[in-house]
């Protein structure tokens, strides 16, 4: 079953996946229910989680439930213990929103909540991230996860978050990130797709990013905080959770 399901993953175009999996959610649940690792998002609870990946796909990572990846329940810890995310009033922009969050976040009475994405079948406002439809300081928290590493010009990307969002707002904009390389590597001459894949994780990514990254988000007036939120955890809850041990979360406020 993981075999094929990694198939799957691989080769089938997202807004088809995303259809496909509401069907699937269930069934996978139940054949890999069991106590070892728990999915916060959901507190369900498996014998193992599904494997995940492109050219070198990580082992028992993907929720059967919800789908979610490492980084996204490790956003949703950040988020439930940390923040007043899911009591405040705040009118919330989410680009490319993950569908283990879409309809949790759409539920919140609390929230003004608006997906944007140029593909995304779950987007309100189709919208190039480079030329945003919205008024200046329109947001008061901002997500932008795995969106600008697909983005060649993410310098102008990264002004258009700023322009937006509202002074005193915040915003996470995660993004894969090798935090042993000191400088981000884009290279545009590589254009087979295999070779790509090889460099940058997948074919469409433009770059990978190094620990420059933060400096990149404050040159543009963001103030940022690299939140090491796994190392305030037990190690038996990271692993419970199928957590990545050092990832960084990029929280930034606007001044």
């Amino acid at each position: 079953m993981k075999k094929l399901f990694k198939s799957i993953l691989n080769t089938v175009p997202r807004p088809l996946l995303i259809k496909l999996s509401y069907l699937a959610r269930p069934i996978l649940a139940f054949a890999m229910r069991g106590s070892k690792y728990t999915d916060p998002i959901d507190g369900k609870q498996f014998k193992s989680f599904l494997p995940y990946g492109y050219e070198k796909p990580r082992d028992n990572v993907l929720s059967p439930s919800t789908l979610s990846l490492e980084r996204h329940r490790l956003l949703w810890c950040y988020l439930k213990n940390e923040t007043n995310f899911f009591t405040q009033p705040y009118k919330v922009l989410h680009f490319a929103p993950e569908q283990a969050f879409y309809k949790r976040f759409r539920r919140l009475k609390n929230l003004d909540y608006t997906t944007t994405d140029l593909n995304s079948p779950l987007a309100d406002v189709q919208a190039d991230i480079c030329n945003l439809p919205f008024e200046d300081a329109s947001f008061d928290v901002i997500f932008c996860n795995h969106v600008l590493e697909h983005i060649p010009d993410d310098t102008k990307a990264m002004r258009e978050l700023y322009r937006i969002l509202k002074s005193g707002g915040w915003g996470i904009f995660q993004i894969p990130q090798d935090l042993q390389r000191a400088n981000t590597f884009e290279d545009d001459t590589i254009t087979d797709k295999k070779e790509r894949a090889k460099i940058f994780g997948q074919y469409d990514h433009v770059r990978i990013y190094g620990r420059d990254y933060f400096d990149k988000l404050r040159s543009i007036g963001f103030v940022v905080e690299e939140v090491d939120y796994t190392a305030t955890m037990k190690p038996e809850t990271v692993e419970k959770y199928r957590l990545a041990k050092g990832e960084i979360i990029p929280l930034v406020q606007k001044p």
